[in-house]
């Protein structure tokens, strides 16, 4: 007998060899149909169930994982509801644990983290004995200046729109239509002490983390962009380090050449593309002293404000989503210039689009200042670890939750 795992991995193969633009126009045509809406005067309830991919490892994910676990924290009575193969995406976070809200009908509060082409999808599998008296919030994240014709697929079945940044806020609401869109930024800081509360590994290198995920963009996270600060930053010294964590590479094995191609012969740029536990990966924050990112366009910037969240300085394009958060007394924000967005992955292939080419001279122009000014790094990182306590805070989440659902 073939296990579910391989059946799912078979059917995404098989899925991935019919044209994007074909498979797209299919899928939202016949979820469209088919998915069933949620009745329109339904009024926000507790329970809360937090739907969405719960257990991968894409910026989604995370922001359902957030909003789950601090919606709890909080006494609110909260389920789940994971969508990770339904969405077609690797099980990266298989021991995230929840309470299943698969079987609750009647009134409640569905906070879908699914973006608008792919709710109805989402909603058919959610079903209409779950969704039918349910108030629907769709939490969602884009990061292009405007969002496509097609994310007016999912707008018919929510109440009301969440998204993390001002900048997605603007590109959404010019679809929303009658539907509310609100700001209500993920709780980053849940649990999170920052770096300086630790004490650091004496001898290590001076060491720069970049972080990202390759189902999230090649084009738009940049990789390149922050290996070439680093290496005009620092060449081949060895008493600096830029640690490139990768997830999903085989999403882009072209990517990955790239990446290869760009670190070349350095032995001070770590590659690491294994999947990493959530431990692993704070370590990896434990061990560094800059979290940059050189990406092209952000609807948040959940590295960046993981970071931040930990104690330490970052280093990001100055401009979308991060926009609200980086600030001169927080981080350093990198000039850059509006080019078209182009994507060979397709995702954000909008050439009609504008997004940022970060200024690569002037990033390693600040990560040679951040090496020589520890008192520069401390006063950053403290400043942005008392920016997450301030903003990014379970019980602020909660509020803003209750606040917006009348809860």
């Amino acid at each position: 007998m073939v296990s579910i795992p391989v059946r799912h991995a078979v059917h995404r193969n098989l899925w991935r060899r019919v044209p994007r633009r074909w498979r797209r126009k299919a899928l939202f045509l016949a979820t469209g149909l088919l998915a069933p809406r949620p009745l329109q005067w339904t009024r926000p309830a507790e329970p809360i169930i937090v739907a969405g991919m719960l257990r991968a490892a894409t910026g989604l994910g995370t922001s359902a994982r957030l909003c789950h676990d601090a919606l709890k924290a909080s006494g609110l009575q909260v389920h789940g509801i994971d969508l990770t193969a339904d969405m077609m995406q690797p099980c990266d976070r298989s021991d995230f644990s929840f309470v299943d809200g698969g079987a609750l009908a009647g009134p409640g509060t569905i906070i879908l983290h699914v973006n608008s082409p792919l709710v109805p999808l989402a909603m058919l599998r959610l079903g209409r004995r779950v969704t039918r008296d349910k108030y629907v919030v769709g939490y969602w994240a884009w990061e292009l200046p405007d969002v496509p014709d097609d994310w007016r697929n999912g707008i018919r079945f929510v109440h009301e729109i969440w998204v993390p940044s001002r900048f997605s806020a603007d590109a959404v609401r010019t679809v929303a239509a009658t539907r509310p869109v609100r700001v209500v930024p993920h709780p980053v800081a849940l649990d999170r002490r920052p770096m300086s509360s630790r004490e650091a590994t004496p001898g290590r290198p001076f060491t720069v983390l970049f972080i990202f995920n390759m189902a999230s963009g090649f084009a738009r996270k940049n990789p390149l962009a922050s290996i070439a600060a680093f290496r005009a930053a620092f060449g081949d010294d060895p008493a600096c380090r830029l640690i490139v964590k990768v997830s999903n590479g085989d999403e882009y094995p072209c990517g990955m050449r790239r990446i290869g191609e760009s670190i070349g012969a350095a032995s001070n740029i770590v590659l690491l593309s294994a999947t990493m536990s959530v431990d692993d990966v704070d370590a990896l924050y434990h061990e560094s002293d800059v979290v940059i990112s050189l990406h092209r366009s952000e609807g948040f910037g959940l590295t960046l404000a993981e970071g931040m969240a930990r104690g330490l300085p970052v280093v990001a394009t100055g401009w979308s989503g991060n926009a609200d958060f980086v600030d001169v007394d927080n981080g350093l924000a990198i000039p850059y210039r509006l080019v078209p967005a182009r994507d060979p992955q397709g995702t954000y292939h909008h050439p009609s689009m504008l997004w940022a080419d970060a200024d690569v001279g002037a990033a390693a122009a600040a990560l040679r200042r951040l090496r020589r000014e520890p008192e520069l790094r401390r006063r950053l990182g403290e400043a942005g670890a008392a920016h997450a306590g301030r903003t990014w805070s379970a019980r602020e989440y909660t509020e803003s939750a209750k606040r917006h659902l009348g809860l």
